[in-house]
């Protein structure tokens, strides 16, 4: 199962595309990449699932 995420400006929850795990400044895990459609940033908290 793919990683999903909230794309702002789609305004809907979109698979992200190459999903890169990080951490935020306050060491919570993200899943990081780029949504589709449209190619904006979309971060998920939680890393990756």
């Amino acid at each position: 199962m793919a990683t999903q995420g909230y794309c702002v400006k789609c305004k809907a929850k979109v698979e992200i595309k190459d999903p890169v795990e990080s951490l935020t400044k306050k060491g919570t895990k993200i899943a990081k990449g780029k949504c589709p459609k449209c190619g904006t940033t979309v971060c998920r908290m939680g890393g990756l699932q």
